[in-house]
């Protein structure tokens, strides 16, 4: 859980999530790090507008699809 193909796995996924709920018209972005015991990575959308904050989680819930594979 803590090698690099791990690691490139795990970004790769968080990208194919962000690239799909990009596609809805949302703006995302990756983040991710090697914590104690495993890698982990985020999608984050951009919740500085507020009336779009909804659109945005909506975005980001069917992206979750585009991360099979």
């Amino acid at each position: 859980m803590k090698t690099p193909g791990s690691g490139q796995a795990v970004r790769e996924t968080a990208e194919r999530i962000a690239a799909a709920a990009g596609s809805g018209g949302g703006d995302f972005r990756t983040d991710s790090a090697l914590g104690q015991r495993r890698w982990r990575a985020a999608v984050i959308g951009d919740y500085r507008r507020m009336r779009a904050a909804e659109r945005t989680r909506r975005a980001l819930l069917r992206g979750l699809d585009g991360g099979a594979g």
